[in-house]
């Protein structure tokens, strides 16, 4: 397998090169011999999809079709780490992907593991928007050799799991499934839960078998796992933000003509806000299936989120170390305005 995906990135890079040292050579008579690509890891049929797919879209329109591109969904060139690794050699020229497998190479991204920081989507999404975060959290990128194009999300992870959470107390001793993410852990561990670390693929018999009490995702991920129906509440914790990211090569993206710089980035800024609007969309329906299969609805209250909250600040303080005051601040400037 390996092989194989080794072979279709070289394909692609020779593609992209291509075309580029096209457009190089004669800007005013050539035309793009090859199609652009731009991967992810997911099906076409998901919020990271419908992304990928709208930028395409929103390229090709923009250029009059004068810039082909092709999105390879479903891992179909690597998974997350490979494609990080791609998009930052060169390899692939854009990316679209959750920003947790990035923070692996990047670990100032640490700063979306900010727990609690955003329960409330349209204050998120008005600080990712923002201009001067948005030019600090580039820096970042660019110092790893992509460029951060816009940022999209799935909405916040919630907690699933069969006891009734009312309180703080009430998180005491839940065995709760995570990622392997230190901040995500420290979280949990923060508020009495156990967290424990485990594939997704082994989660929906973990809450069979009652090796795990609970797990936390984004809705669509329960719906898609059918986590519900091994569960009797999503509770709206809303902890941590499932932020996709839409990146490019910054040595492909200098090449470009100013004129197509301009067309991919009103491309990206389009597939965001249409990114989103699916995103609220599919949240309301995805939650209409968990409250139909029998699985209720907690909304907590803003106490136990301050409470909640309260138990952070060696967290938070670790995560403002590892990325600076700067970008900490920036990032946190409108933090729960709308609660």
């Amino acid at each position: 397998m390996k092989k194989i995906v080794s072979v279709l990135i070289s394909m692609i890079t020779a593609f992209s090169l291509t075309a580029c040292v096209a457009k190089e050579e004669d800007p005013a008579k050539a035309s793009q011999s090859f199609p652009w690509i731009i991967a992810n890891d997911s099906p076409p049929d998901t919020v990271t999809g419908i992304f990928t797919n709208k930028f395409v879209e929103e390229v090709e329109r923009l250029s009059n079709g004068q810039i082909p591109i092709k999105a390879y969904h479903n891992g179909t060139v690597g998974g997350d780490r490979e494609l990080v690794e791609s998009c930052m050699n060169g390899d692939i020229p854009f990316v679209v992907q959750n920003t947790a497998p990035q923070a692996n190479f990047i670990p100032k991204l640490a700063i979306f593991d900010l727990p609690m920081a955003y329960t409330n989507i349209e204050d998120l999404r008005s600080t990712l928007d923002d201009e001067e975060f948005m030019s600090l959290i580039n820096q970042v990128y660019l110092e790893h050799s992509v460029r951060l194009l816009a940022m999209s999300d799935q909405n916040f992870r919630v907690m699933t799991t069969n006891k009734k959470i009312e309180s703080l107390d009430d998180f005491k001793g839940q065995k709760i499934r995570t990622m392997e993410n230190k901040y995500h852990l420290a979280f949990w561990q923060s508020i009495g839960a156990n967290p424990t670390p485990m594939a997704f693929s082994e989660v929906y018999i973990g809450l069979q078998q009652g090796t795990i009490d609970a797990q936390e995702n984004p809705y669509e991920v329960i719906v898609s796992g059918k986590i519900y129906e091994q569960q009797d509440y999503v509770v709206k914790t809303n902890h941590l933000p499932h932020l996709l990211s839409m990146i490019v090569n910054e040595d492909f993206y200098n090449r470009l003509s100013t004129k197509d710089k301009k067309i991919v980035n009103q491309a990206a800024q389009n597939a965001r806000d249409y990114s989103r609007e699916q995103c609220d969309k599919r949240v309301s329906d995805r939650l209409s299936i968990i409250k139909e299969s029998g699985t209720q609805e907690i909304d907590l209250s803003q106490e136990v989120l301050n409470e909640m909250r309260n138990r952070l600040s060696s967290v938070y303080e670790e995560i403002r170390q590892q990325v600076g005051d700067e970008l900490f601040d920036a990032y946190t400037k409108n933090m729960n305005k709308g609660e």
